[in-house]
C-alpha cells in the first residue's frame, strides 16, 4: 500500500476543487489503462492525499501519477515556463515530488 500527496505547484490555487470533473475523469482513464486499487482519496483545492493498492509485482506509482498530473494539465493554461520546465515539458501546475 502506497500513501501520497501531490500538490500544486500554486498553494494558493483552488484548481484542483474547480476543475475536479476533469481531475476524476482523468483518473478514471488512468486506472483503467494501468490498474491499481483506490483505498481512499481526499481532494482538497491545492492537493489530494491518496492510498493506493498497486497489483502484486507492479509498483510502478510513478507513471501512474505521471499520466494522471500530464492528463489533467494538458490544455489548462500554467505559468510562464522557466528554461528548467520547458526542458521537462512541464507546465508549472504541479510540483514536481509525491
Amino acid at each position: 500500500m502506497f500513501f501520497f500527496t501531490v500538490v500544486l505547484a500554486d498553494r494558493s490555487s483552488t484548481l484542483l476543487v474547480d476543475q475536479v470533473d476533469r481531475l476524476r475523469r482523468i483518473y478514471r482513464t488512468v486506472q483503467q489503462r494501468r490498474p491499481f486499487e483506490t483505498i481512499a482519496i481526499c481532494i482538497l483545492p491545492d492537493h489530494l492525499h491518496a492510498v493506493w493498492l498497486l497489483p502484486e509485482a507492479d509498483a510502478d506509482f510513478s507513471s501512474r501519477w505521471n499520466l494522471i498530473k500530464g492528463g489533467f494539465s494538458r490544455g489548462l493554461e500554467g505559468g510562464p515556463p522557466s528554461m528548467s520546465k520547458l526542458k521537462k515539458r512541464e507546465k508549472g501546475i504541479w510540483q514536481r515530488r509525491f
